[in-house]
């Protein structure tokens, strides 16, 4: 450690370790990338001579205690005593946090290496909560928004869960590792110094990785949902490794003016251990559940789990008074977040998101097994906005993907999405489209036959009937030979079409005794108008839901359209104007939200409540 001496206090060398090993766990391990400031997008702006200088700027808690540790360890090899180290220090970390914009974390560090620095000159300890929480008043003084912001709400409780966890997790460590005390200290083996001193650093990085993790995982699961299980092991390498960028940084702007080929041979050096950093976190990232998305915690989830964590780490939870009470309380709060878990995983979900003329819909059934995501849109959709979507919804495998028609703005990202979500089934029309990427698309995943599943009338997807087309159908247009599915959930009957159009709705009608249902999702046929009169009689739906666009011109719904269906007496929700929509289903009844803050309550009989 280079700014802990051994006469410091307990207190603060607990502190000393904490904001020099702290892995700050944003930075520390994202899947597939490295969070180096000087990565693809700025190394292009740049020379390889000024790479590694460059990455300096990129400021934390981690690297302003690395940069303050290597000031320190030089003063001190200058024979300088502590105090004088740190007087010199403080102007300089100030002036080097506003240099750097005053990001929360840099404060949070700055604030706390200022008390341990007042603690030396005064030779008095320091308390690291204080100094923590201290650091917090003075932010939130300055700046109150910041309580709202993730840096500083994973910054703080973070390096609040290293203070409290290491020093347990330590002494824990020790306890199981100690020598049997009856054993005289001569017979006692002892590992030499190049081995054990290696290892009590890398324990002590470890154990400071592992508390981050655990103090940033809600946090983290609300803001990337994200959880990321080989974060430790991963900050086993990668904090040393950014110790030694930095020391190059700094080495090279200390000779950079007087010795041109030192600072040259630093950047280089700098740039190599970039490097290192940017391809063992790919390696990490490839680890069996290295990393895998969830949906975001509720605000309740994210209280209990810190209650729980902060109950058990200061002993409140089992301190002897009131104990019985207090562990019946959090019993009581656990037994209810169980039961909205269950109910949150049981729970049937339609999402249906507009894609700049095309569309796709998932279906969260309870479990996994039912889920289905129906079309996709183009690559650039699944790009933007499809892959997102699905991120957030915690979906890490597609167990099924439906492509209901040839149509590039329906199906075009196909690939992409199996790519991405290893969809292990894909279902197919029987019908042969002229669109050279959709022949493309079935092609490339008919090398996988057991994953190629075509589908025609009455047969099954997942929980869904497919109502139409048959073998047989050979209509002109596309779009009357997509897939329409017909589901029921809890009651409540939905009816997909896709972008049918009127040849299609006729054969449709001739073929379909009951239509009756109390949501349709429709798109807007090329070719002809959707949802004919004689089809909406047939259907008599509660709400229709018109996927359409703002782009491009063809894919927004006609006025003519817009008049006929306003003339109806049921509800008409147009995806361009409310934005994506999702439907949860319940025992009998059905709940409608979209992203305008339209909400319908309704019964699967067809009464409606807003």
């Amino acid at each position: 450690m280079l700014f802990s001496p051994r006469s410091a206090s307990r207190s603060t060398r607990i502190l000393s370790s904490v904001v020099y090993r702290l892995p700050f766990i944003v930075w520390s391990f994202r899947p597939a990338q490295t969070n180096t400031a000087s990565g693809p997008k700025k190394r292009s702006h740049v020379s390889r001579k000024g790479k590694s200088t460059y990455h300096i700027f990129a400021v934390d808690g981690l690297r302003m205690a690395i940069i303050f540790g290597i000031f320190f360890g030089l003063f001190r090899a200058l024979g300088l005593p502590r105090a004088a180290c740190g007087l010199i220090l403080m102007p300089l970390i100030w002036f080097y946090t506003a240099l750097t914009g005053w990001p929360a974390s840099a404060i949070r560090a700055t604030i706390m290496l200022t008390v341990v620095i007042i603690s030396w000159v005064l030779k008095r300890p320091s308390d690291v909560l204080n100094s923590l929480f201290a650091a917090a008043l003075i932010i939130l003084t300055w700046q109150p928004q910041q309580l709202f912001q993730a840096g500083f709400q994973l910054s703080f409780f973070v390096v609040l869960c290293i203070i409290l966890t290491v020093p347990a997790l330590h002494k824990s460590i020790q306890h199981l590792t100690e020598p049997e005390p009856l054993r005289p200290a001569g017979l006692r083996k002892r590992w030499p110094p190049v081995i054990s001193t290696p290892m009590r650093y890398l324990g002590g990085v470890a154990l400071a990785s592992f508390a981050a993790w655990v103090g940033a995982l809600p946090l983290v699961a609300y803001y990337f949902n994200l959880i990321t299980p080989v974060s430790t092991p991963a900050n086993l390498v990668a904090v040393p490794l950014c110790g030694l960028v930095l020391m190059s940084d700094l080495a090279s702007l200390l000779v950079g003016g007087w010795f041109p080929a030192a600072a040259e041979l630093f950047n280089n050096a700098g740039w190599f251990v970039m490097e290192c950093i940017r391809v063992t976190s790919h390696w990490f990232a490839t680890w069996p559940l290295g990393y895998f998305y969830v949906p975001a915690p509720t605000l309740f989830t994210t209280a209990l789990y810190y209650l729980l964590l902060l109950g058990i780490l200061t002993g409140w939870m089992l301190h002897s008074r009131l104990r019985f009470w207090r562990i019946t309380f959090l019993a009581l709060l656990v037994a209810f977040w169980g039961w909205q878990w269950q109910r949150e995983w049981s729970a049937i979900r339609l999402s249906i998101l507009p894609l700049n003329g095309g569309s796709a819909l998932y279906f969260n059934g309870p479990g996994m097994k039912n889920d289905l995501l129906v079309d996709c849109g183009t690559t650039n959709a699944v790009q933007f906005i499809t892959k997102p979507f699905l991120r957030a919804q915690g979906v890490n495998r597609l167990p099924s993907l439906l492509l209901t028609h040839g149509d590039l703005r329906h199906i075009g990202g196909a690939e992409l999405v199996s790519d991405l979500f290893s969809a292990r089934q894909v279902y197919i029309s029987p019908i042969r489209f002229r669109s050279p990427t959709y022949r493309q698309v079935v092609k490339d995943f008919g090398r996988q036959p057991e994953r190629l599943r075509t589908i025609s009338r009455d047969d099954q997807a997942g929980s869904w009937v497919v109502l139409h087309p048959q073998p047989t159908d050979r209509f002109p247009q596309a779009d009357d030979n997509a897939l329409v599915l017909s589901g029921t959930f809890h009651g409540t009957r939905i009816l997909l079409l896709s972008d049918l159009g009127r040849p299609g709705q006729n054969a449709l009608l001739e073929r379909t005794n009951d239509l009756r249902a109390d949501i349709v999702v429709a798109g807007l046929p090329s070719a002809s108008e959707a949802l004919g009169d004689a089809l909406l009689d047939a259907i008599q739906p509660s709400v229709v839901i018109v996927s359409d666009s703002e782009f491009p011109a063809t894919a927004r719904a006609s006025a003519k359209l817009r008049e006929r269906l306003a003339q109806r007496h049921f509800l008409v929700i147009y995806t361009r104007s409310a934005g994506a929509t999702t439907i949860e289903f319940c025992r009998n009844k059905w709940e409608l939200r979209t992203m305008s803050g339209i909400q319908i309550n309704g019964r699967s009989s067809g009464n409606l409540r807003s």
